[in-house]
């Protein structure tokens, strides 16, 4: 039994998921926290000049807590934010509602493999970042995704992702301390406490994440996972083209610098054909 000073909040950690999504739920508080001390705004900007550059509206699939959606949005571009987790939308409705973009944003529930938009639709880009297609654990689920993508897009509009790089390489390790810090505004000490497990028979990489939040003498621990699956450019590529778009671009930073295999950044964009 816990102590009332140290508290187990997680649910049972899922080691074989046969669904990308595990684990996005229980990550939504953290999400933030995160990716301000790792990616960061980097991102944020090559998605604002690509839709400054293709006009839109903007459907962003895997929106989450509208980390790339707002600022999007805020250029001046409306924008449509689908994801399947409810306590992501959650938040990204509560940043929209600070802000405002009300009317400039919406925000869906939804499945990106089988997207809810009569075709054909009015977007002229499809943003696809952090990895989002590689969350779909299996070819069969990118297939029907990229298709769902190409079905909704008119000919011409554009299609951009943003992939993991190089998966595979990711060392093992295990319950290796990674981040740390205050969240802002609240009294509360984060740890990211992580290991990184492969399975390169199902061309996996299982991140299991332990955040510990501390409040005074109270600890709190939160345990779930999230699986990626390895996809290369070349993958990425020959898959875009099966489903209607043709590869116009292959970059290997946010800035539009050449791709090369040793790149931190692998981004394509497509246009649909």
């Amino acid at each position: 039994m816990a102590s009332r000073r140290e508290i187990r909040a997680s649910q049972p950690s899922i080691r074989n998921p046969k669904e990308g999504w595990s684990g996005w739920d229980e990550y939504a508080p953290f999400y933030d926290w995160e990716n301000a001390r790792t990616i960061g705004r980097r991102d944020v900007a090559f998605w604002t000049r690509l839709a400054t550059r293709t006009g839109g509206p903007v459907l962003e699939l895997g929106c989450g807590t509208g980390r790339v959606a707002l600022p999007v949005a805020r250029a001046g571009f409306h924008v449509v934010g689908i994801d399947r987790s409810s306590p992501m939308l959650a938040r990204a409705r509560r940043r929209l509602k600070r802000s405002k973009l009300r009317g400039h944003v919406d925000l869906v529930r939804g499945d990106i493999r089988a997207l809810p938009f009569e075709a054909p639709s009015p977007f002229k880009l499809v943003m696809a970042p952090y990895g989002i297609l590689q969350s779909l654990l299996n070819d069969d689920d990118l297939e029907t995704t990229l298709d769902a993508v190409a079905s909704v897009l008119p000919p011409g509009a554009t299609f951009g992702v943003d992939l993991v790089a190089d998966l595979p390489a990711w060392q093992e390790y295990r319950h290796e301390q990674r981040l740390k810090g205050w969240r802002p505004g609240k009294r509360v000490h984060v740890t990211l406490i992580e290991s990184v497990r492969q399975d390169p028979a199902r061309g996996l990489t299982i991140f299991e994440q332990e955040y510990v939040e501390r409040r005074g003498r109270e600890k709190v621990s939160h345990r779930f996972d999230l699986t990626f699956r390895t996809v290369t450019v070349a993958q990425m590529a020959k898959r875009l083209e099966r489903a209607g778009f043709r590869v116009t671009a292959v970059l290997g930073d946010y800035d539009g610098g050449p791709w090369d295999p040793r790149a931190e950044v692998w981004l394509l964009l497509a246009e649909r054909r």
